[in-house]
């Protein structure tokens, strides 16, 4: 520290804090005021808010039927919504705690009802050696915003 009390830094990206990523996965056929309000709710947790959607194949093989939209249209729509900073299909295959492993977040956030993929999360988290928390979030009308009531058949 100088005599003006101004601290001379050799490395000024040393100051520079971690941002806090989150990250939340799903389906996403359709995007309804539900999956809006999930997202700003997980992105009170952190300041870049990741989103992965669900292949199609991961949907049909996890739901036994094909979503609504198919994944580049609910990627697109989840990219579209303004509310998350990224949006990335998940990977093909049978490991779909992979992607947690390439984005390293801080946070997953879990929508109050999901549970494709969450039982063994906290698990598989600790086996991949990560330290990430796992938040549930609250629901938002879920009496009028749920896609399995929204994507019924006509």
């Amino acid at each position: 520290m100088d005599k003006s009390g101004i601290i001379k830094m050799k490395n000024p990206n040393s100051l520079k804090l971690r941002k806090i990523k989150v990250l939340v996965f799903g389906t996403f056929d359709g995007l309804h005021e539900g999956h809006k309000d999930f997202f700003r709710q997980a992105k009170e947790y952190g300041d870049n808010l990741v989103a992965v959607v669900g292949r199609d194949s991961t949907v049909q093989r996890t739901k036994n039927r094909l979503p609504k939209f198919n994944e580049q249209e609910r990627l697109k729509g989840v990219q579209d919504s303004g509310l998350v900073d990224e949006a990335r299909l998940g990977n093909e295959g049978n490991n779909p705690y992979k992607v947690i492993e390439e984005v390293n977040p801080r946070i997953i956030c879990l929508g109050y009802d999901q549970t494709h993929f969450t039982d063994k999360l906290a698990e598989k988290i600790k086996e991949m050696g990560l330290h990430i928390d796992i938040v549930r979030l609250k629901p938002y009308k879920p009496e009028i915003y749920k896609s399995s009531l929204l994507n019924l058949p006509d």
